[in-house]
């Protein structure tokens, strides 16, 4: 019997819930529901999570350690919620992101997962892909892992790897600032141009399809379109086609629906970065940057880190120069 609800539940594009707010997520659903914040205008309204007018819940996490001890999953699941997960695995790096476990305990989340669920209800993201220089002056980037994680999600049949760039936000800067105030080593990021990251994509789209595996861009339209070009124009590449890659839905409704059924609510979710190239359907996030902040601590975040919740309560004159 397919699905009666029809919404589909973010937890959450602005926080990492499984990580680090698991029980407040699973005290809501006893409640049924969640009150939600419009980050912009700071409105809250009551949204009824309930198994009859829910569709699906997507989670998103870099560490579903948490979740997973506390069976959260498998409490959602009796109690009718069908899940999706989002699992962010980049490279271990204390520097871009030194809150996270290290690199094998997250394979053995995602083993753990795809022996629960499947590989199809998950999608591995490697997320954001980052060029940076240290002190010393020399490039470095996080992409050292990227073979040893693709391997194990080949392994057990994650069909995609979901990534994009490196997107520069004030509040990184700031952040640097205030890392830098306290001793810590400056960290300057660095665009390696459109040309860099072509070949980048397109090596990394060759490995991921040997392994079966196929390389989905989000919010990376530019890129996207350079791609299909040069394809488009190389002679005879239908009968010898390059690396397949395509935009991503990280709320993905048509796949939700092959996989669970029923009719959830399929239209494009325009408030998300589409012009971009955002392919996500519509959903309700339940998550908050103010009231939830995630303290993995992530240095590239675009989301309000523990980090800068610590820097605010502090309201040192040191920085508020860092506003300027």
């Amino acid at each position: 019997m397919g699905r009666t609800g029809d919404q589909i539940i973010s937890a959450s594009r602005r926080t990492d819930i499984p990580g680090g707010y698991t029980d407040w997520f699973m005290d809501r659903i006893q409640k049924g529901g969640f009150r939600i914040k419009n980050p912009y205008n700071q409105k809250e309204r009551f949204v009824s999570v309930t198994p009859d007018n829910t569709h699906s819940i997507v989670f998103w996490s870099k560490n579903y350690g948490p979740f997973l001890d506390r069976e959260a999953d498998r409490i959602l699941t009796d109690l009718g919620y069908p899940l999706f997960f989002n699992f962010t695995i980049n490279s271990q790096s204390t520097v871009l992101e030194p809150g996270i476990p290290p690199l094998g305990e997250r394979l053995s989340q995602l083993a753990r997962l795809s022996g629960r669920f499947g590989p199809d209800r998950i999608a591995w993201r490697f997320d954001p892909i980052c060029f940076f220089k240290k002190d010393d002056g020399r490039m470095e980037n996080n992409l050292k892992d990227f073979p040893i994680i693709a391997d194990a999600a080949a392994d057990l049949g994650i069909p995609k790897c979901v990534t994009s760039f490196y997107d520069a936000y004030a509040k990184v800067k700031r952040r640097v600032n205030q890392m830098i105030s306290r001793g810590k080593p400056k960290i300057t990021f660095h665009d390696p141009g459109q040309e860099e990251k072509i070949k980048i994509l397109e090596r990394m789209a060759a490995f991921l399809g040997s392994r079966k595996i196929r390389l989905s861009l989000c919010c990376e339209s530019g890129l996207f379109r350079e791609i299909s070009e040069k394809q488009e124009n190389v002679p005879d590449q239908k009968e010898s086609p390059g690396p397949f890659m395509e935009e991503n839905a990280c709320i993905d409704g048509p796949l939700l629906k092959r996989i669970y059924k029923g009719n959830p609510l399929l239209a494009r979710d325009y408030g998300q970065r589409s012009k971009l190239g955002c392919r996500c359907t519509k959903s309700i996030d339940i998550g908050s940057y103010e009231d939830h902040p995630c303290f993995h601590d992530c240095l590239f975040c675009y989301a309000n880190t523990g980090m800068d919740t610590r820097t605010k309560k502090t309201g040192s004159n040191e920085n508020k120069k860092f506003e300027n």
